[in-house]
């Protein structure tokens, strides 16, 4: 019975080393180098670029037309928030025919760590309270300057 009860712990703390491993996660596009190293300036076009790599990321709205390619890997110990581990971005420029002008890649060099000041969001107007709040509109309806009373 004594063999059977170290059997046991052990299995269990097997279990919890295993919980405390760390989560890997990938995330956006799915980078196949051979496929990336493919798109030629000059020879290809955004048919040929979709074809290969398939719909971007995302797309320049205004200025140059650019396709974005992002891929993040993130890793997680249990409670604690993700980390990037490995980040990339390929931007492909096109020139107004349609045709392949330059195709860029970016790491973590580009990669901004935001700290928040605190718990709160900064808003611009009027800090009012909660009792404020409840009944800062009582007398204001129907006189105009709230709105919702009838015109007259």
């Amino acid at each position: 019975m004594h063999a059977s009860l170290r059997i046991i712990a052990a299995i269990g703390a097997l279990g919890l080393v295993a919980g405390c491993s760390s989560i890997e996660n990938s995330r956006g596009y799915l980078v196949d180098e051979i496929l990336v190293a493919s798109v030629q300036p000059g020879i290809d076009n955004r048919q040929s670029v979709e074809g290969t790599l398939g719909r971007p990321t995302l797309t320049s709205q205004f200025g140059e037309p650019i396709w974005y390619y992002i891929s993040s890997r993130t890793s997680q110990a249990p409670f604690t928030t993700p980390k990037i581990a490995r980040h990339s971005v390929l931007a492909i420029k096109f020139d107004e025919n349609g045709n392949v002008l330059t195709a860029e890649r970016t790491g973590m060099e580009q990669v901004v760590r935001l700290d928040p000041d605190s718990d709160e969001t900064p808003t611009l107007g009027i800090e009012r309270g909660l009792l404020e709040d409840l009944f800062g509109n009582i007398g204001t309806v129907g006189t105009g300057m709230g709105g919702g009373g009838a015109p007259r």
